[in-house]
């Protein structure tokens, strides 16, 4: 036991070349070698040797033993766990020794390492082991026996369940699934659909992943078959699935993981120093550790090699991760079943549009949703938002879409109007004719307290609400509206005001058909009021608010009725974790209906109330308005993004809230969510100068790029300051406008390719290890490069410009450094903007809307890379046709430019202008030689062109001037 005996038997030859063991090796040891010692006659002997561990494949590798040859020696070993390979077995609070040891547990009071768990499993077994698997051409199917002399003590929603299968799907050579699930007894499921092939359609030549499952204990193993990384190895001791608590866990094949959410992530890669994320949709403003809006259990995973993978648990139960360095990551959910989907990549940027493909590619907004937007929580009356408008305008600031929050509604009811904004309707309708939009926001609650509110008695008809199981009652929290002829006194403390002024509140059911014909009704009203034509308000988006949903009650008017279900045997770690599942939201046994009738829990689908939200949502407003329209939504969960946009929730107006929403846009990027942004300049407290200067040039890049704030604190729109912050608005908003054709296109290339928008610079540079940690810096696409000032008082930025030919975009200018940190000089009304060679920009003259930039001249910013090519796309339509792309009404232009030729090629000429859009200049950059003439021909034939041509050999630009070539046909232009 744990010894190795050398003895020598016979002694009869000395070897000349006084020869050594160096090295032992030992296979299929069950725990890790903690230590070795080394005995001679029974005595210790100084040993100079080290130990290595590969736990994946069980094998211990002592080296630089000094053991002589022809002597005899005992080796003794000791096995343990090392602190890296503990896993928790006691997640919830209050471990003792005790508690740890009745569940047949380690207890290790180790203070070395913050956050490593003092109880954890021994050794690496768990309960579960494989009968009758079976392999075939397009996956495997196993059964897991429980292994029933384990000694742990369980109640009976966490007793394990003996009847479990697995089954892993090879969808098809990048994509598979593998799913754990009770055979025995019907659970609940996702009903979230998902795009899978009707059969696999892998081929087992072609197949990115090989799979092997671990027999006893129970693991499943995948490995990347190129490189044979192993990149998912669940044969842990963790492995446990019973009612109410679901664990497993996997080793990592790096320290690089990205996503998971909704969350304040203070940096884009994980920490993974023994830290829990919890999951649950709340209404929760951004914090450390705390679960806020959506629920996104995906991650992306990089390889050591560069290579890239993503992993989605589609589960949608309160649950947690746990991250710990050995690398591995523990996820722990608290109902329905196990089901995983792994995409393989290769690149960063394939996995996204991989997981794309699978949840559905992100919507594509209308061009004017890319507009610049201002809003408040607080406005007084529609006169304050017609002043704002014509501030505005006065400043010349370019400025596409106005909101109204839950001021306009009457005591915060839905579908109604407050006589303080009766003149709201009209204001619309003229902010329409000045090419202006217009976003209303609804939340879902509707008070139960009126005598006279269609919107209730209409959804009591309709059987639309809530209510507790078993019963004929409505399940009642309390939200935003108010009590009929109450004086609210807003200096009384808010749970005060929420007892004495606070509506009973009902929540529909937005998974039921009823549900979606009865919110249909009461927004169409809204933009078409049927009792009074003036009062309609013709909104162009909506913006669905408080969709977790959330509640001023913790689960209901009186409580809840279900300890266990509110209080499950595993709470994650949530925030706020001793207040229960039904903190700030409804209880958990609420009834709800899927469309088909099927019953389930809110407990179960708690997480999926802002989606089952988002979708009808859409249509409603396609329907109403004829247009693509935008929904913004603040809760999400996997495939939202296929119908709305999302902003990051209400922040805060401080400095460190600037790089976490660059955090926040590059999860959502992986999210599959790409209109996204954060509220500019801060949502909580007064914002102040500086912050707000630089939030609005960050903000400018945001592609949901809206400035909205909190009720009660100082104005921060653009024209709330003085002259000069109007010029830094308007300069930086003049340059996003300038370049909203190629955004849109990068819009069309999320929507059709599932390409990202807001791309991390691993994703275009995943060969260069300095950029798997930056998340103050971020592109657009593949060809602008954002470096915002974030910090207080600077005025450089300590920026990273990659392995390329990077130019300034403000001045054109090719930098003359890559691969390396330079500090950038950045004065208060300066962001840093870089455009990579080897592209080709679109852009269009800004106007103060895009209702006017759209009618400007066209231009190209040609950047060439170092042998002297470049590209780009354009993509058009008219900008708010419902499916545009799918129907062919759109023009898809590619540039292409090698040496000194600029081929413009028509890919699909769907869609005319009515603007005769004409590129009236094209500039390029990084051009060595001088230039004197340009001549532009159609079909191979020199055209007339009444262009001019300057060259400017100290920055080596090329400007070519006074072009007129149209939009929609095929040109060349050369220059010499």
């Amino acid at each position: 036991q744990n010894v190795l005996e050398m003895t020598v038997t016979n002694n009869n030859y000395t070897d000349p070349n006084q020869l050594m063991f160096e090295e032992i090796k030992i296979l299929g040891l069950v725990q890790e070698l903690a230590s070795v010692t080394v005995l001679q006659n029974d005595g210790v002997q100084p040993s100079p040797h080290y130990i290595t561990n590969d736990p994946v494949n069980k094998v211990s590798l002592i080296r630089g033993l000094q053991l002589e040859l022809g002597k005899s020696y005992s080796l003794r070993w000791t096995l343990g766990t090392s602190v890296n390979e503990r896993y928790d077995c006691h997640p919830s609070p209050d471990a003792t020794r005790e508690k740890c040891e009745e569940l047949g547990c380690v207890w290790t009071e180790d203070t070395s390492t913050a956050g490593a768990p003092y109880c954890h499993y021994n050794g690496s077994g768990n309960a579960y082991s494989v009968a009758g698997v079976e392999y075939t051409s397009s996956g495997v199917t196993a059964d897991l026996a429980f292994n029933e002399n384990n000694l742990r003590a369980y109640e009976k929603s966490t007793s394990p369940i003996g009847t479990l299968r697995l089954e892993v799907k090879y969808h098809n050579n990048h994509l598979l699934q593998f799913k754990i699930y009770d055979y025995a007894n019907k659970r609940y499921e996702v009903p979230v659909p998902l795009n899978l092939p009707e059969s696999p359609e892998s081929t087992v030549e072609n197949r990115l992943y090989d799979v092997t499952v671990q027999n006893k204990p129970f693991g499943i193993q995948v490995r990347r078959r190129s490189t044979g990384t192993v990149i998912w190895d669940s044969q842990l001791p963790t492995f446990t699935f019973s009612d109410m608590f679901l664990q497993i866990s996997t080793r990592l094949a790096s320290q690089y993981l990205y996503g998971f959410g909704e969350n304040e992530h203070t940096t884009f890669r994980h920490d993974m120093n023994w830290h829990t994320w919890g999951m649950f949709s709340r209404d929760q403003p951004p914090g450390y550790k705390l679960n806020s809006y959506s629920v996104q259990p995906f991650y992306m995973g990089l390889e050591e090699d560069g290579n890239a993978h993503g992993v989605l648990l589609l589960n949608s139960n309160a649950m947690d991760v746990t991250f710990q360095p050995t690398p591995a990551l523990t996820y722990r959910t608290t109902g329905g079943i196990l089901d995983f989907y792994m995409v393989l990549g290769p690149t960063p940027e394939l996995v996204v549009q991989e997981y794309t493909a699978l949840i559905g590619r992100p919507v594509m907004p209308p061009y004017w949703a890319l507009g610049f937007q201002l809003c408040r929580y607080g406005y007084k009356n529609d006169t304050e938002i017609a002043e704002l408008v014509e501030g505005m305008k006065k400043a010349n600031i370019p400025y596409d879409v106005q909101y109204a929050d839950i001021d306009y509604m009457e005591r915060q009811l839905d579908f109604t109007l407050n006589p303080r904004f009766s003149g709201l309707p009209a204001l619309i309708r003229k902010i329409q004719e000045e090419g202006m939009r217009f976003i209303l926001i609804l939340d879902p609650a509707i008070s139960g307290n009126e005598t006279n509110y269609p919107a209730f008695t209409r959804g009591l008809e309709k059987d639309v609400f809530i209510k507790w199981p078993d019963t004929n009652d409505i399940i009642y929290a309390k939200v935003w509206p108010d009590l009929p002829n109450v004086e609210v006194n807003n200096t009384l403390d808010w749970d005060t005001q929420v007892e004495l002024y606070r509506a009973y509140a009902a929540l529909p059911d937005f998974f039921r058909n009823s549900t979606v014909e009865w919110w249909a009704r009461e927004i169409t009203e809204v933009y078409t009021n049927p009792n009074d034509a003036s009062k309609s308000l013709k909104f162009d988006g909506l913006w669905i608010d408080m969709n977790e949903p959330a509640s001023f009650v913790n689960g209901a008017v009186g409580g809840c009725r279900n300890q266990q279900l509110n209080f499950p045997p595993y709470i994650p770690q949530l925030g706020s974790r001793s207040e229960g599942l039904l903190f700030k939201t409804l209880c958990m046994e609420g009834q709800q209906y899927l469309p088909d009738g099927t019953p389930v829990r809110h407990y179960d689908v708690h997480n999926l109330y802002g989606w089952s939200q988002t979708k009808p949502t859409l249509d409603i407003l396609q329907n109403i308005t004829k247009e693509r329209g935008i929904v913004v939504t603040r809760s999400t969960y996997p495939s939202s993004g296929k119908w709305s946009g999302h902003w990051l929730g209400d922040n805060t107006a401080a400095w460190n809230q600037l790089d976490k929403s660059i955090i926040g846009m590059m999860e959502f990027s992986l999210f599959g969510i790409s209109y996204t942004g954060a509220d500019i300049c801060g949502f909580f407290g007064d914002s102040e100068y500086e912050l707000c200067a630089r939030w609005m040039e960050l903000g400018a890049f945001y592609p949901y790029s809206r400035n909205h704030n909190g009720n009660g604190a100082m104005r921060q729109d653009p024209v709330a300051w003085n002259s000069t912050f109007e010029d830094i608005s308007r300069n930086v908003l003049n340059i996003r406008y300038t370049l909203l054709p190629y955004l849109y296109t990068l819009m069309y290339e999320a929507n059709v390719h599932g390409s990202t928008v807001i791309r991390p610079l691993l994703h275009e540079f995943v060969e260069d290890k300095t950029t798997w940690e930056i998340y103050k810096q971020f592109l657009w696409g593949p060809a602008l490069l954002i470096s915002p000032v974030l910090e207080q008082g600077a005025v450089t930025v300590n920026a990273y410009l990659p392995n390329a030919r990077w130019y300034d975009y403000h001045t054109g200018e090719y930098i003359g450094f890559r691969g390396e940190f330079r500090n950038l000089t950045s004065p208060l009304e300066h962001i840093n903007l870089h455009i990579r060679g080897g592209y080709i920009l679109t852009q269009q003259s800004p106007a103060n809307t895009t209702f006017y930039s759209r009618k400007n001249p066209l231009a190209l910013t040609v950047a060439l890379n170092d042998s002297y090519l470049a590209e780009g796309q354009l993509y058009w339509d008219d900008g708010v046709r419902i499916n545009a792309y799918e129907d062919g009404v759109y023009l898809l232009t590619s540039f292409t430019v090698n040496q000194n030729v600029l081929e413009i090629k028509v890919l699909h000429n769907g869609y005319a202008d009515p603007n005769n859009l004409k590129f009236t200049q094209i500039k390029i950059l990084g051009v060595t030689s001088r230039v004197r003439e340009a001549t532009v021909s159609q079909n191979g034939q020199a055209i007339q062109s009444p262009h001019l041509v300057s060259y400017d050999d100290q920055t080596e630009i090329l400007e070519i001037t006074r072009l007129a070539l149209e939009l929609g046909k095929e040109y060349t232009l050369q220059w010499s």
